[in-house]
C-alpha cells in the first residue's frame, strides 16, 4: 500500500532533479506514477500489478521517448518481483519474474555494456529468491502451527481418556465395594421382615430400613453413572435434584394430591449431596401425605438464603376421618419409617428436621439444610 505511492513520488522527484531526462521528463514521471499505481494494485493482485509495472518501462521509452530507465522504475520492478515471489505460487511468481526481465530486455539499448546487461538478472533473481524464501518460511510456520495444534489436541484427548479410564475404575470400585453389600443387606432385611409377621411394630421398622436400602442402591447407581464413561446409546437415569421439582409436583398431582408450590423462580445450584437429599426429603414427605392423609390439600414452600435452604410440606386435615400425618402410622401413636429416613438423610448434611401436628388438625414437615460457606 505504501510502496506504490513512494515509487511514484521518487519518479517525480528524480525527473525534476536530474537533467538527464531533458524534454522527456514529463513522460518519464508520468510512467513512474502509473507504475506506482500498478504496484499499489499488486498489493491485492501481485501478477497483474507486476504486468502493469512492467509495461510502464517500454511505454515510457518507445511511446514517449524517455532517454533511459529511471532509477525509481528499477526500484519499483525489484519490489514487484519480490512481492510476487512471496505472495504468489512458484509458477505465477516465475511468470512475474519473466515479465520484469522481458521489460528490462526490451528497454535496454543495443549499445549497452556487459555490466548493464548483467545488472538486471543480478538484481532481480536474488530479490525473487528472497520472496520465495519468505513464502516458504510462512508456509512452514503455518505447518508448525497446525502440527502444534494437532499435538495439543492429541494431548488433550489423551488426558481426557485417562480421566475417563480413572472414573470408570473408581465407579467399578464403588459399585463392587458398596452396592453389592447394601443389596445383600436389603435382601436380608426383607427375609427378616417376613419372619416378623406377628410383630407389626418391628416389622414396620424393618420395612422402612429395607425401603431405605433399596433407595440407597438406586441413588448410588445414579451417582456412579456420572463417573462411568458413557457408552453411545446408553440410557442414564436422571439424577434426583430440585431441578426436577416441577416434575415431582406434577407426579403427585397426577396421583390425586392437590399441591401448591411456593419456590424461588431461579434456585441457584446446590452442592450435589445436599441437592439429592432435599429432593428425597420432599419426595418422602409428599409420599407420606398420599399414604396417610389421602388427598388432603398440601402446601410446599422452599426458601433460600446464603446460609441455608428451607423446605416445608404442610397438609390439611385428612379426609374421611383419617389422622392427618405425613410421617406416623395411621394410629397416630408411633413414628413410622418415613420420618426416620428423613432424619437420617438430614443428619448426613448436618441439617435439622421438625415435624408435628398443626393447630388446624393438619401435619407439617419442616427441614433446614445449612449451606457450606463459599469463602
Amino acid at each position: 500500500m505504501v510502496f506504490g505511492p513512494l515509487v511514484a513520488v521518487l519518479a517525480v522527484a528524480e525527473t525534476r532533479l536530474d537533467d538527464f531526462f531533458g524534454a522527456a521528463a514529463t513522460a518519464t514521471w508520468v510512467s513512474g506514477v502509473v507504475m506506482g499505481a500498478g504496484l499499489t494494485l499488486a498489493a491485492w493482485y501481485p501478477l497483474a500489478g507486476t504486468l502493469v509495472a512492467a509495461l510502464c518501462l517500454p511505454a515510457g521509452m518507445l511511446l514517449f521517448g524517455a532517454p533511459g530507465i529511471a532509477g525509481a522504475a528499477v526500484v519499483g520492478m525489484i519490489g514487484a518481483v519480490s512481492w510476487a515471489g512471496w505472495r504468489e505460487p512458484l509458477r505465477r511468481s516465475a511468470l512475474a519474474l519473466g515479465l520484469a526481465a522481458l521489460s528490462f530486455a526490451v528497454t535496454t539499448p543495443s549499445e549497452a555494456s556487459a555490466w548493464e546487461l548483467l545488472f538486471v538478472p543480478a538484481v532481480l533473481l536474488p530479490c525473487w529468491s528472497m520472496g520465495l524464501l519468505a513464502r516458504r518460511s510462512e508456509e512452514r510456520a503455518a505447518q508448525f502451527a497446525e502440527l502444534a495444534a494437532a499435538l495439543d489436541a492429541e494431548r488433550e484427548a489423551g488426558a481426557q481418556a485417562a480421566v475417563a479410564q480413572e472414573r470408570t475404575h473408581i465407579a467399578r470400585e464403588v459399585h463392587d465395594a458398596v452396592a453389592h453389600s447394601v443389596s445383600v443387606m436389603t435382601l436380608q432385611l426383607g427375609a427378616l421382615r417376613r419372619l416378623l409377621g406377628d410383630r407389626p411394630a418391628e416389622q414396620e421398622v424393618v420395612a422402612g430400613l429395607e425401603r431405605l436400602g433399596r433407595q440407597t442402591v438406586e441413588e448410588m447407581r445414579g451417582l456412579v453413572s456420572l463417573l462411568r464413561e458413557r457408552v453411545e446409546g446408553e440410557q442414564v437415569a436422571p439424577m434426583s435434584s430440585l431441578v426436577r421439582l416441577d416434575e415431582l409436583i406434577a407426579d403427585v398431582r397426577a396421583a390425586g394430591l392437590a399441591v401448591t408450590l411456593d419456590a424461588p423462580a431461579d434456585l441457584p445450584p446446590l452442592p450435589p449431596v445436599l441437592d439429592v437429599t432435599a429432593y428425597r426429603v420432599l419426595q418422602e414427605a409428599l409420599t407420606n401425605v398420599l399414604r396417610h392423609a389421602g388427598a388432603a390439600p398440601t402446601a410446599v414452600a422452599i426458601g433460600y438464603t446464603e446460609q441455608a435452604l428451607t423446605l416445608e410440606v404442610r397438609n390439611a386435615p385428612a379426609t374421611g376421618g383419617r389422622p392427618a400425618t405425613t410421617g406416623t402410622a395411621e394410629t397416630g401413636r408411633r413414628p413410622g419409617h418415613g420420618l426416620v429416613g428423613m432424619r437420617e438423610r438430614l443428619a448426613m448434611v448436618q441439617g435439622s428436621l421438625q415435624t408435628g401436628p398443626e393447630p388446624d388438625g393438619g401435619f407439617a414437615v419442616r427441614a433446614r439444610f445449612p449451606l457450606p460457606r463459599t469463602w
